[in-house]
């Protein structure tokens, strides 16, 4: 004789269980790729930039003119 302590029926539990569980959601990660690469990439172009630019040449006015 199978003793059981309870009236429900174990394995509607159980199937009562998994079925209230929320599945486990997944957060998309091409955003995240996307966004990291179009940020490498502009600072790279910044960089690159900023290097190959020519010098700013700066002429002051006091030292200019005729004096």
């Amino acid at each position: 004789m199978v003793r059981n302590d309870s009236a429900l029926d174990a394995q509607q539990v159980a199937r009562a269980r998994e079925l209230l569980k929320t599945p486990a959601r997944r957060d998309p990660m091409w955003p995240a790729l996307v966004a990291a690469t179009a940020l490498a990439v502009t600072s790279v172009v910044f960089a690159t930039v900023a290097v190959l630019a020519p010098p700013v040449a700066t002429q002051h006015v006091a030292k200019s003119a005729p004096g």
